[in-house]
């Protein structure tokens, strides 16, 4: 593929998130979108993040993708402070640094222009050959060749996904974010729409994040973030005997437990511990008892519930 990533050699990360705030205000409310996120992503990683409704999932993303701003806190993509850059530079972030997938096909695709004048859009400020030629070579990369010519209306919503893939990669971006690429289309369509963005990430090297909803997706993927009430809940490793099968989405179910998960200590040493644990554990108020026994923490539900 043309496209490559090299990372910057001063910084292992492509993404740092330090104490990352975001205040949604109005006359009569503030909601408190984000509250105190830290998180790393190193360049080259494939990594989905998951949460809730209202966890602040889409809101992170946003501020990686340039649409929105942090309210307090430190956010650097690609050694860019996100914070500091003015409204030229963020123009020329939003170019060349990010590319955005949305879940919405009508904000990816003009429905009168073909797929390919769709794929050349991006690259307007380049000479036609160049434009033409580069998103023929995108257009074959998805798969979609045999559909250059063809208009919004005549593609189905996976076809229409993949080309919305090929425009974000249309500029070389360093980092591509896709939110719930996969939402719309039905399971088969959806696992070779993330088989393809696994392929782009294993042959160029570029850094994907995708937020989803989707659990048996997220498998999928060697990296899952859990996002709670603003900030990192808990954060799921891909085990070495499953990575081989990652391409096979049929062979992996809800219940087959893939990945290894971890709780994330803040700065403070604060615990999120995952809510399906504590249902599991049957704790129903906001306490545990701890007990620190040959080098290992046993969480146990208090006295006064185990009496009841």
């Amino acid at each position: 593929m043309s496209m490559q990533t090299t990372p910057d050699a001063r910084a292992a990360h492509i993404i740092e998130c330090d104490s990352l705030v975001k205040i949604y205000k109005t006359p009569d409310v503030e909601v408190l979108a984000l509250q105190g996120l830290d998180l790393t992503v190193d360049y080259g990683e494939m990594t989905a993040i998951i949460g809730n409704s209202g966890s602040g999932k889409s809101t992170f993303l946003n501020m990686l993708g340039g649409l929105d701003r942090p309210s307090a806190g430190r956010l650097l993509v690609d050694g860019k402070d996100l914070f500091k850059l003015g409204e030229r530079e963020l123009v020329e972030y939003k170019l060349h640094t990010v590319g955005f997938v949305w879940q919405n096909n009508a904000r990816n695709l003009l429905p009168y222009l073909t797929a390919t004048q769709n794929v050349m859009m991006p690259m307007l400020f380049g000479g036609e050959h160049k434009r033409r030629q580069r998103a023929l070579e995108l257009l074959d990369m998805v798969n979609m060749s045999h559909r250059k010519n063809s208009r919004l209306s005549a593609l189905s919503g996976g076809e229409q996904q993949r080309i919305a893939i090929a425009i974000a990669l249309a500029n070389h971006p360093r980092l591509l974010l896709a939110d719930e690429p996969t939402g719309a289309v039905d399971q088969k369509t959806s696992s070779a729409i993330l088989d393809m963005l696994r392929a782009i990430n294993r042959e160029s090297g570029l850094t994907i994040v995708i937020v989803t909803h989707d659990q048996l997706l997220a498998k999928k993927v060697s990296r899952v973030i859990a996002i709670r009430d603003g900030k990192i809940a808990s954060e799921r490793i891909m085990k070495e005997s499953y990575l081989d099968r990652l391409s096979d989405i049929s062979a992996l179910t809800e219940v087959e437990e893939v990945q290894d998960e971890y709780a994330v200590l803040d700065k403070a040493g604060r615990l999120q511990l995952p809510a399906d644990m504590l249902k599991k554990l049957g704790v129903a108020g906001n306490r545990v008892r701890m007990e620190l026994k040959d080098g290992e923490i046993i969480i146990r539900k208090p006295l006064e519930e185990e009496t009841h």
